[in-house]
């Protein structure tokens, strides 16, 4: 059985400065400039919560030419007056395929696994082929980092670290039953809410001024 845990959360936003500005508010801390993913077309910002863990803002990079096949994350369909929001959450294993193929009769979805670059930085990560997020973001894609050490073992440390993830779905047995399937352990748990309510996350995150949240159910505008 393959074994997974939270790599990192995700806010999507329709530029990256708004992003980024949603997280100085919540968190009171700057992120770092991360980079640009050349074959999606996007760019991110990024803030350490660990030693293997981070929060990753990313957003459509107005500079880059558009990809050939939807972006992730659901970008596409981002509105330019849309808030920025705690979207979902990746997950890391040390074998994703064997991890994909563990989940691959599961009525929960993860995509194709698919090589990313972002500088000196490569991965493989599952991506739907629509761009969408699976079960409204509420299931991680899966990632297996191809370097030597984590990423997040890289950026300044603010004094930030993730606290637990919430989830509230629907379907969160589902859900749950998919993550056992993954050998999912870390501080994420899954909730039911009522058939034909919005699905949301929360990230419980402590700050160097203490107990702080981001995520809340979508509000559209």
């Amino acid at each position: 059985m393959p074994r997974t845990a939270i790599d990192h959360i995700v806010i999507t936003a329709p530029s990256l400065a708004d992003g980024v500005e949603y997280v100085r508010r919540a968190l009171g801390v700057a992120l770092e400039i991360g980079g640009e993913h050349p074959r999606m077309g996007t760019h991110n910002c990024l803030l350490r919560l660990g030693n293997e863990i981070f929060l990753e803002v990313i957003a459509v990079n107005p500079d880059a030419a558009r990809p050939d096949r939807p972006r992730w994350f659901q970008l596409d369909e981002l509105a330019p007056d849309c808030l920025p929001r705690l979207a979902t959450w990746v997950a890391r294993t040390s074998d994703i395929y064997a991890a994909v193929a563990a989940v691959a009769a599961s009525p929960v979805p993860v995509g194709e696994i698919e090589p990313m670059t972002r500088g000196q930085l490569n991965w493989l990560i599952s991506i739907p082929a629509d761009g969408r997020l699976p079960f409204h973001g509420i299931v991680p894609a899966l990632i297996e980092w191809q370097t030597e050490t984590h990423p997040a073992s890289k950026l300044q440390d603010l004094g930030c670290s993730l606290i637990r993830l919430e989830a509230f779905h629907a379907e969160a047995e589902q859900i749950n039953q998919m993550l056992a399937r993954l050998g999912f352990d870390d501080a994420f748990s899954a909730t039911p809410i009522a058939a034909g309510e919005q699905p949301w996350l929360i990230a419980h995150i402590q700050t160097p001024a203490g107990p702080r949240q981001l995520g809340a159910p979508v509000i559209h505008r």
